[in-house]
């Protein structure tokens, strides 16, 4: 990825900031979208007003450093005289502060933009150290937006690997047997932390992993989260929600799935159906330049048109939640699919995810994820769709 790319001069100018400064770990998408590093402990990322880019780490990983980040200029806790400080103020943290400060002196900086989630700790001290800290919108956020052919790529290694998971949880389910209302595998009940460990050891198996896998069941499939970690149900909609991570790559996926062993009511089946139809009309109408709040305005007349019910109307069942999300360094990312005036763009990644959830009957979610192309869009989502399997 070229330095210009990364180019954040309009913010910087809009807050009057001569400067951008980031601390993260390996848990920071950003950082991680900046710099193509992580590292276990904290470390900061520099971007001046004249696009100079800095990477301030710890000794011991400069050599990985080197190696791995797209930033070249990388300066380390050493070069600051990092230990010689925690010895003299006898705390790492003001050790740590201090050396930021060095930096950004040899920088010439003085006022500097910061995101909203910077530590307070170390801008309290800087701004005693006379520094002026703004604190702004992330602008690499935006930046993340628009996937270029390597994220792409990522992510659809991730979507491999959720797909395989989801066939195989949906083979395990239409494999049991039904017994007094539950389903059994292979002498013992099927729960829904069997098909959790499942999903999980072939996420493994395609160098990818996941922490909030979704496996609902009957009145917990009427909750958008919920969870069934105990026997699973005959004849009762079970949600299988999978977004894994690429452990080395660090982008997402994301798909929805909702099955029912055995022979669904009509109830289960008609909002199955609604459900479907709005997937359908939210695909149909995606393209660059799109208002986001369009699409999901019309997902939520389509429900209600069918009689159901939706949060835009005020109501607490039925459709309750947003259309969709973007996907990339993080799971939930812009643009959002919702009330809201993001005009969709080429290179967009997202879902479309409408459902419906009434706690006395249960919930059904299908959600695809999508490439926002310059004509429509490409679905990257190749699992078919199909309520009732098992025996009926």
């Amino acid at each position: 990825m070229a330095q210009t790319e990364l180019s954040i001069k309009k913010s910087l100018k809009e807050a009057g900031a001569e400067a951008y400064l980031m601390i993260g770990d390996l848990h920071s998408a950003d950082i991680f979208y900046a710099t193509h590093f992580l590292a276990s402990d904290a470390f900061a990322y520099l971007q001046t007003l004249s696009g100079k880019e800095t990477l301030f780490i710890s000794e011991m990983e400069k050599g990985r450093a080197e190696l791995e980040s797209r930033v070249s200029d990388i300066k380390t806790l050493k070069d600051f005289g990092y230990r010689e400080k925690i010895k003299e103020k006898k705390d790492a943290a003001l050790a740590y502060a201090d050396c930021l400060s060095e930096l950004l002196g040899e920088a010439r900086i003085k006022k500097l933009a910061v995101p909203y989630d910077f530590p307070v700790y170390y801008a309290n001290i800087l701004t005693k150290a006379g520094f002026s800290v703004l604190p702004i919108k992330n602008p690499f956020r935006e930046l993340r937006k628009v996937k270029g052919e390597k994220e792409i790529e990522a992510i659809l290694e991730a979507q491999q690997a959720g797909e395989a998971a989801m066939q195989a949880a949906t083979a395990l389910i239409g494999k049991a047997e039904e017994k007094e209302g539950f389903l059994w595998h292979e002498g013992s009940e099927l729960t829904g932390k069997k098909l959790l460990s499942l999903i999980d050891h072939t996420l493994l198996d395609y160098g990818c992993e996941a922490e909030e896998t979704i496996v609902s069941c009957g009145a917990d499939s009427s909750n958008p989260h919920g969870t069934t970690l105990g026997p699973l149900r005959a004849k009762e909609p079970i949600i299988l929600d999978i977004f894994p991570r690429s452990k080395k790559k660090r982008y997402f996926a994301d798909m929805t799935r909702t099955v029912l062993y055995g022979k669904a009511s009509k109830e289960l089946k008609e909002m199955y159906a609604a459900v479907l139809e709005a997937q359908e009309t939210a695909l149909k109408m995606i393209k660059p330049g799109i208002k986001a709040s369009e699409i999901h305005s019309a997902v939520c007349k389509g429900f209600e048109k069918k009689g159901y019910d939706t949060y835009q109307s005020g109501a607490e069942v039925g459709f309750i939640h947003s259309t969709g999300h973007g996907v990339g360094l993080e799971i939930h990312e812009l643009p959002g699919i919702g009330e809201n005036e993001n005009k969709l763009e080429a290179g967009n990644i997202i879902t479309i995810e409408p459902g419906l959830y009434y706690p006395k009957i249960g919930g059904i979610r299908l959600e695809d994820m999508v490439l926002v192309t310059e004509k429509g869009c490409e679905n990257l989502t190749n699992l078919e769709k199909k309520l009732e399997i098992g025996n009926k």
